[in-house]
């Protein structure tokens, strides 16, 4: 039998810790997985920093919009 400390109720037990950063781990991966997907940036060429700047400035503004869709056309109609 293996002996395991008794983390169940502790408040900051390293299982409840890692439970809240994956959540909010898949919620920041999730946006990313839109802007390579959905729009197509896996790979990018060499244009400088401030155009590359802008265009994922620009990708990760419309993925904010791409996951709030259905909440947005519920409001407007």
């Amino acid at each position: 039998m293996i002996n395991r400390p008794a983390t169940h109720g502790n408040p900051d037990s390293p299982r409840r810790i890692n439970r809240k950063m994956s959540s909010y781990r898949s919620k920041v991966e999730h946006v990313f997985r839109i802007v390579k997907r959905q729009f197509g940036y896996a790979k990018t060429r060499y244009r400088g920093l401030y155009k590359n700047g802008q265009q994922i400035f620009s990708l990760l503004a419309l993925a904010n919009i791409y996951i709030m869709r259905h909440s947005l056309s519920e409001t407007a109609g």
